[in-house]
């Protein structure tokens, strides 16, 4: 396994470059930055990370394709935003499980933008059918969810993040005793790290025991909604 660092300060520094030059004409005078500072460095530690990845779960997938693989695109979404900047001011990687057509599915996360780097564990955003398997296997079997998401070796690293719900949802009494775990609509979990952290050597040794700790978690939701870890 290689002991250099894959990512490096350059990629953070293209990064904010381009969040202060977020245009078409400055990042096409900048390609070559955006490729070899960040891309393939980044296509590179995905290669590095998959035999870790394949350790912890033979069923994530650790995909370097430049297009629809484990790094998201530069390109953003603008046809139902207010913001129109053409390119995100950050990358992710995710390393998705095999079942999963898109992000909302479990699976381990490695956000870079300058100044909010942080590791993610679980599901972000399911659709409603998934929401109501988590929540049932939550109701179901609450001291396992408990031992998972209140373990001392998790709680010291993790901390629940994400979106809830103002009331309790359908079906379950506001005085229930895991009333705030079951108002989530997003089962995630993040730890944050510097950016000296993520371009160390050994980096990608690093993230892949960020994951096991964050794995519980994420073997609860596969078990939830029915798919295998």
């Amino acid at each position: 396994m290689p002991s250099s660092p894959r990512l490096t300060p350059k990629a953070f520094k293209f990064l904010s470059d381009l969040s202060e030059n977020n245009n078409r004409d400055w990042f096409n005078a900048n390609k070559d930055r955006f490729e070899e500072d960040l891309r393939e460095p980044a296509l590179q530690f995905i290669r590095d990370f998959a035999p870790y990845l394949a350790d912890i779960s033979p069923y994530f997938r650790a995909d370097d394709r430049k297009s629809g693989g484990s790094m998201f695109r530069i390109y953003r979404d603008v046809r139902f935003s207010r913001d129109k900047s053409p390119y995100k001011a950050y990358t992710g990687l995710q390393f998705r499980h095999e079942r999963g057509k898109d992000a909302h599915c479990p699976g381990y996360y490695l956000h870079l933008q300058p100044k909010e780097i942080f590791v993610g564990v679980g599901i972000w955003h399911p659709d409603g059918e998934t929401l109501k398997r988590i929540r049932g296997a939550i109701d179901a079997d609450p001291e396992r969810w408990k031992k998972v998401s209140r373990a001392r070796s998790f709680t010291e690293v993790f901390e629940l993040a994400g979106d809830s719900l103002k009331r309790a949802p359908k079906g379950y009494d506001v005085d229930h005793p895991l009333i705030d775990d079951l108002k989530r609509k997003d089962f995630i979990a993040v730890t944050h790290l510097t950016q000296k952290q993520v371009t160390s050597p050994g980096f990608v040794k690093d993230l892949a025991n960020y994951c096991k700790t964050g794995s519980p978690l994420v073997e609860f939701l596969c078990d939830a909604i029915g798919v295998p870890f």
